[in-house]
């Protein structure tokens, strides 16, 4: 299974309960939604083996495929939408895309 996993801080002006409240109310269910999206999860990172983590959030979307997700969800109106006020909200972010091996 194919997945999307984007690593990112949250932007100075935006503090952690204001973000729960948007995911759980707008993000997660619109992120659910879209096509090709089969799941998607939220992380908060509370603590890295070895050191500290330079993320505090991990966002996994699993997908049908990455090719489904890039022409049937990214192009739509509302995927663009939530992008225009999520990006924003965070900092430092860095999107990964994989294959399910295990």
């Amino acid at each position: 299974m194919a997945k999307r996993i984007i690593l990112y801080n949250l932007a100075d002006h935006v503090t952690d309960e204001a973000f729960k409240e948007y995911v759980t109310s707008e993000k997660g269910p619109l992120i659910d939604s879209l096509p090709s999206v089969k799941k998607y999860e939220l992380v908060k990172i509370t603590g890295a083996m070895g050191g500290e983590s330079p993320y505090k959030y991990c966002g996994i979307v699993h997908l049908t495929s990455l090719e489904d997700f890039e022409q049937k969800a990214a192009p739509t109106q509302a995927y663009q939408d939530f992008f225009k006020k999520f990006g924003p909200m965070v900092k430092d972010l860095l999107v990964l895309s994989g294959e399910e091996i295990y």
